[in-house]
């Protein structure tokens, strides 16, 4: 599959595999950010593409940045096939440290993922009985 991938940005990176098997691209900053603790800040990868009709681009946090407090809030986030613009990550600081980023540093994964856009919504009066039912969050325990 080929996607087409422009750069909006001086210092944008091209969002890349980095091991064989990789499911996600790295993505990168192409913006200087300093990211406070409890703040919530947009970063611009310097980037828009075209993902093809039938896919979806989600956004993810990247594990390790992660681990250091980094987090893409709205995790997956997501990336319509119509969306042509910059390519914004909206990340969050749920450290006690801030996080000082230069542009190229990787701070989020992209996967491109299949969407069933053919799907039928059928209104009924009842639902199909299950073991589980309407048992929700920690229904299923820990």
């Amino acid at each position: 599959m080929f996607i087409k991938v422009k750069k909006v940005r001086e210092h944008a990176v091209l969002p890349e595999y980095k091991t064989p098997l990789s499911s996600g691209m790295d993505l990168s900053s192409a913006v200087w950010a300093t990211v406070y603790p409890d703040e919530t800040i947009k970063i611009p990868t310097g980037i828009s593409m075209n993902i093809p009709v039938g896919y979806e681009g989600q956004i993810r946090s990247r594990s390790g940045c992660s681990l250091d407090g980094l987090i893409v809030l709205n995790s997956p986030g997501t990336i319509d096939a119509d969306y042509t613009g910059e390519i914004i990550l909206i990340m969050r600081n749920i450290s006690t440290h801030a996080f000082n980023i230069d542009p190229g540093y990787r701070v989020a994964q992209l996967i491109i993922a299949p969407v069933i856009h053919n799907v039928e919504l059928v209104e009924v009066e009842e639902l199909d009985k299950t073991s589980r039912g309407s048992k929700g969050l920690g229904s299923t325990g820990v």
